[in-house]
């Protein structure tokens, strides 16, 4: 999540920099400089909430994953065999 936030910070204190360096009305300079870092606020929560819903779907992936390694595929097949034993027997 560092790496997020450091890159963030720094595409929105470059922003910051323009206006300082180019808007010469302080009041509109101010307002400019609120929005940005209500952008970055935004996009740092944005990609947290990302990062989270990802590792979340990972994990349950993965105990998926290993909840379908521990089926027994022998009782299961011994299952089959029983069915297709009976329905043989009928006939």
């Amino acid at each position: 999540m560092f790496t997020y936030d450091s890159m963030i910070d720094a595409v929105q204190n470059s922003k910051k920099q323009f206006v300082k360096t180019f808007v010469t009305n302080e009041t509109i300079a101010t307002n400019l400089t609120k929005f940005i870092d209500a952008q970055a606020d935004y996009t740092k929560a944005a990609v947290k909430v990302t990062n989270d819903t990802t590792n979340a779907i990972a994990k349950e992936m993965i105990k998926s994953m290993q909840e379908a390694t521990k089926f027994d595929y022998t009782k299961f097949g011994e299952g089959i065999m029983k069915a297709y034993q009976s329905n043989f027997s009928q006939k």
